[in-house]
């Protein structure tokens, strides 16, 4: 686990993209958010943290949002969308100044 000190620190996409779900919030459109809410463990001492868990009124899911994509990141997200199927998994990206919403395939 991260140091205290370290957690709850976004970078400039995730800043931005928190923008966005807090008018979505004030909107009615989601009931809440948080950042980096919990650590999912994945196997042995492999852990992955959602950079945010979005809550619906009949759902939850977790939005990863990227500027570019790591193979480790990748494969982490994918090994969490199909140990956790109760969460809805989506990979977000800042692209060409718009947000570009992918949904992991838990197949």
């Amino acid at each position: 686990m991260r140091p205290l000190e370290q957690q709850q620190k976004m970078n400039k996409t995730e800043a931005r993209y928190a923008e966005l779900l807090e008018l979505r919030k004030l909107a009615g459109e989601i009931l809440d958010y948080k950042f980096e809410p919990f650590r999912l463990i994945l196997a042995g001492n492999t852990s992955y943290c959602p950079d945010f868990l979005v809550v619906f009124k009949d759902h939850f899911e977790i939005h990863e949002v990227k500027g570019f994509l790591r193979d480790d990141a990748n494969v982490k997200f994918k090994v969490a969308a199909r140990t956790f199927p109760w969460f809805k998994f989506i990979m977000i990206f800042w692209k060409k100044k718009q947000w570009d919403y992918h949904e992991i395939s838990k197949i």
